[in-house]
């Protein structure tokens, strides 16, 4: 059962580097709220159970791990699809957009 679902969304301005653009919407989400589920059932903060769900236009391009390695703690499963925006420049190339849903429960 989620017990919180928090979004963000990020971007890569010059190199239109998903995983880069992922990892801002990721703490984008982060920033938003202080993620304190655990301590307020009274469980380690390691009992959580993260789903990130990454939106961006080439879901290969993202290096998962490095995703998984932005949460300070819990169990972290990275899900990428396609979604989030490439944004073509005038002067050539395109900032790309990422979109972030992190869902969260307990073990």
């Amino acid at each position: 059962m989620t017990i919180l679902i928090e979004y963000g969304q990020g971007a890569s301005l010059r190199r239109s580097d998903s995983t880069d653009a992922a990892l801002r919407a990721v703490g984008h989400a982060l920033w938003r709220t202080s993620i304190q589920v655990a301590d307020a059932f009274g469980q380690s903060r390691d009992a959580m159970r993260i789903r990130a769900e990454i939106g961006v236009p080439a879901p290969e391009t993202v290096d998962t791990a490095r995703i998984a390695a932005a949460f300070p703690y819990g169990e972290v499963e990275v899900v990428v699809q396609a979604g989030g925006l490439l944004l073509p420049k005038a002067g050539g190339g395109a900032t790309l957009m990422a979109l972030a849903a992190l869902h969260v429960d307990l073990a």
